[in-house]
């Protein structure tokens, strides 16, 4: 892994020079200032029960929908499409390093995007006055879960631009695939088709154990379970793993 800093410096320089970086983050904080905005609206109107941060990171999916396949889709599949990811495997590094690499340059610059949505909590802060709005548990078990999570999210980009041949597939798969991981659990845990059946009843468990607006609750209540952080970091590892199988597969028949 000598090489993997050199790569990890490399790839965070390229996310920076390039335009669609910059698109991800206008298009991210644009979204989550509008998000935080409304929110402070209702808050305005009448006092709620909720802390502000619960409903802020509740809305976490639609960046992690757009921003996630934004910074990954490039980063294996466009080398692929280009020739270059040959010539990168004729100087002296492995796939770990490469995938590794590039997986934890899009990861570095998720969860930088993410801290500086910590900007409107200081704005709310000093202009507020109120304590109570800014109740540390749900801004630190958000935050937390937001970098627990990304962990997977994250390595699913990657996966998918493992896979595909061209950035526009890899970014709608990945997409699809972060689609169907956020929502296909919430729509699996209230099925009632698997709840009344039986046999189902482990498959039930499965999809509870790998919901993740549930985790978020979770997180947000102050319950850091550590079977959910097992399950985040175990589908990284997994993700990781097959993405690197991916790449070395492709260079095989290439």
């Amino acid at each position: 892994m000598k090489h993997f800093f050199t790569i990890l410096s490399h790839e965070i320089r390229m996310l920076l020079v390039n335009p669609s970086t910059y698109i991800a983050a206008v298009a991210f904080l644009g979204l989550m200032g509008f998000v935080f905005t409304g929110i402070l609206d209702t808050y305005s109107l009448a006092p709620q029960e909720a802390s502000p941060a619960i409903v802020f990171f509740q809305y976490f999916y639609w960046p992690v929908l757009i921003l996630v396949p934004l910074l990954t889709m490039k980063c294996l599949a466009e080398e692929r499409r280009l020739g270059t990811i040959e010539t990168l495997f004729t100087t002296p590094v492995n796939t770990v390093e490469v995938v590794l690499g590039k997986y934890s340059a899009a990861y570095s610059l998720y969860l930088g995007l993410w801290a500086a949505t910590g900007g409107f909590f200081l704005i709310l802060k000093k202009f507020s006055g109120g304590a109570h709005l800014l109740d540390p548990g749900p801004l630190i078990g958000g935050y937390l879960f937001i970098a627990i999570s990304g962990l997977l999210f994250v390595a699913i980009g990657v996966l998918a631009s493992a896979l595909a041949r061209n950035q526009a597939v890899a970014g709608i798969f990945a997409f699809s695939l972060l689609f169907a991981l956020i929502f296909g659990g919430k729509y699996l845990v209230a099925a009632p088709w698997l709840l009344k059946t039986e046999i189902l009843h482990p498959v039930h468990a499965a999809v509870a154990y790998g919901h993740v607006l549930g985790h978020y609750e979770d997180f947000t209540r102050g319950v850091v379970d550590l079977r959910q952080l097992l399950f985040y970091l175990s589908g990284t590892v997994l993700a990781l793993i097959f993405s690197i199988l991916s790449v070395e597969a492709k260079l095989l028949h290439s």
